[in-house]
């Protein structure tokens, strides 16, 4: 039988050596997986609060309120710290302009630095998201000439990048880049979309990747869509063939009308795999309640009184979160999965898409989900004995394992396939 996980598994002939270089022959070792190589992550919104007050600064972004799509607070956030922590590798933090600066020159760097240092702390990577975007871009770029608009944007992709720059390793350099010039659904029109329009979606998306990489040039920058049809697809083949140096497609994924199902997805997931860039699916949602109207074309569009998670949503939501993930991960273009948002409580659209209920409560689908990752596709602790020569065979999936004996621990890195590495202990 074939195994659909193959290419994500590895097998090591570990060298452990003392702190002297001899072999620790014929000795005891633990061995337990870190983290993995696919990038599994979350957004880290409602940690936000709790990260900033323990540095002492402001818990809201300089404009007021809560974090977009992240709604726990500082209470609902320290219940959630474990549940986070024990599923997730990977926080994405919140960058959205209109909140970030919304007044030009106060930003929210600090206590964004703050949260990115609190996920470092403990081993989680971090991402931002997004750095242009014409969904919440501030009022006051509205009034600027064509030409300071332009600089303007440049400077704040630069600045980010750079103040951020060891912290936040993978950005969304630019976000839903497709419907950017021709986006119509507000009052009034904002800056980006006016930018977009005058040069183009392929210079726009030049212009967030070459200032973003210019600001931090060790960073990993997405190009980043919901618009899974060929024009997607158009402007991904445009935007490579005018050599703008993309490192990963983002894919979004928000099933509030119901699971794409494994056709659908491998479809999209081998389509966009053609263009030989690792795939990010950046933005996953499945809900445990009512599922939108299959008609409803702009998911913001669908607004309702109340939408509560159900027992039978909950049982559905948890066989699908892991039917998905179990898809993706089969796929070998796939290098990140983020889930958006942990908790019900502040979820987009006020829609019941979290794996914890708004009272803090795990639902079936966090612990169908952790049984998955932590469990069936993890290494718990296990003891290993080297041979004469100091080598253990550490088998299980592509990521960081530590080995430990005597006290002393290392880290080692499993890739997929066969393997020789050496870790000094002491």
């Amino acid at each position: 039988m074939t195994d659909a996980y193959e290419h994500r598994r590895g097998t090591a002939s570990v060298t452990v050596r003392r702190a002297d270089g001899t072999p620790l022959d014929l000795a005891a070792v633990v061995v337990e997986q870190r983290r993995h190589a696919v990038a599994l992550g979350c957004t880290g919104f409602d940690l936000v609060p709790l990260a900033a007050a323990e540095a002492g600064l402001p818990t809201a972004a300089p404009g007021g309120g809560a974090d977009v799509f992240g709604g726990a607070g500082l209470d609902g956030a320290e219940d959630l710290v474990g549940l986070w922590l024990d599923l997730f590798e990977v926080a994405t933090l919140p960058f959205y302009w209109a909140g970030f600066e919304p007044e030009p020159g106060r930003t929210d760097t600090a206590r964004l630095r703050a949260a990115a240092h609190w996920f470092r702390d403990r081993d989680v990577a971090v991402k931002g998201h997004p750095l242009v975007w014409h969904t919440l871009a501030p009022d006051w770029l509205r009034g600027l000439p064509d030409d300071e608009l332009e600089a303007t944007v440049r400077a704040r992709v630069r600045r980010e990048t750079t103040d951020l720059a060891g912290l936040v390793g993978t950005w969304d350099a630019i976000n839903e880049a497709v419907i950017m010039p021709v986006f119509a659904n507000e009052e009034q029109e904002n800056a980006i979309t006016r930018l977009c329009r005058r040069l183009g979606r392929v210079e726009t998306v030049r212009l967030a990747f070459e200032e973003a990489r210019a600001g931090d040039p060790t960073a990993t920058y997405v190009l980043n869509d919901f618009d899974m049809s060929p024009a997607y697809d158009r402007l991904v083949e445009e935007v490579l063939a005018a050599g703008v140096p993309v490192d990963a497609l983002g894919l979004q994924s928000h099933m509030h009308q119901g699971r794409w199902g494994e056709e659908r997805t491998l479809e999209v997931l081998d389509r966009f795999a053609r263009h030989g860039l690792p795939l990010h699916l950046t933005e996953t949602t499945l809900l445990s309640g009512d599922l939108m109207p299959p008609d409803v074309e702009d998911l913001n569009d669908h607004v309702v009184d109340s939408w509560p998670s159900t027992p039978a949503g909950e049982e559905r939501q948890a066989e699908e979160v892991v039917a998905h993930y179990r898809t993706l991960l089969a796929h070998p273009a796939v290098a990140a999965v983020t889930y958006w948002g942990i908790t019900d409580r502040g979820a987009w659209l006020g829609a019941p898409a979290g794996l914890v209920r708004a009272d803090g409560s795990p639902k079936p689908a966090y612990d169908a989900l952790r049984s998955l990752l932590r469990e069936e596709w993890w290494l718990a602790p296990t003891t290993l004995r080297t041979d004469e020569a100091g080598r253990v065979e550490v088998s299980g999936w592509a990521g960081t394992y530590a080995v430990s004996a005597g006290g002393a621990t290392a880290d080692v890195t499993l890739p997929a396939g066969a393997s020789t590495a050496e870790v000094v202990l002491g």
